[in-house]
């Protein structure tokens, strides 16, 4: 599995816009899909929120990379 860490500047981050920020998906509409499809991990467990803020320590899995929110 190929790990990132992802450096935010903000608060938070929303699922599926970290998707298409790191490429993991090539638009919003895919993520959405994705998500929903519960194609998506956070944290070791399948997430279908879209919307679900991301912080610094979280981790995201999908097709093979697990991305680390710092």
């Amino acid at each position: 599995m190929e790990t990132r860490e992802v450096h935010i500047h903000t608060d938070f981050i929303k699922l599926e816009g970290l998707l298409k920020f790191e490429g993991l998906t090539s638009t919003g509409g895919e993520a959405k899909e994705r998500i929903q499809a519960g194609e998506v991990a956070v944290n070791g467990e399948v997430c279908t929120q879209r919307g679900r803020k991301l912080r610094p320590g979280d981790r995201v899995s999908l097709d093979g990379v697990e991305l680390t929110l710092v």
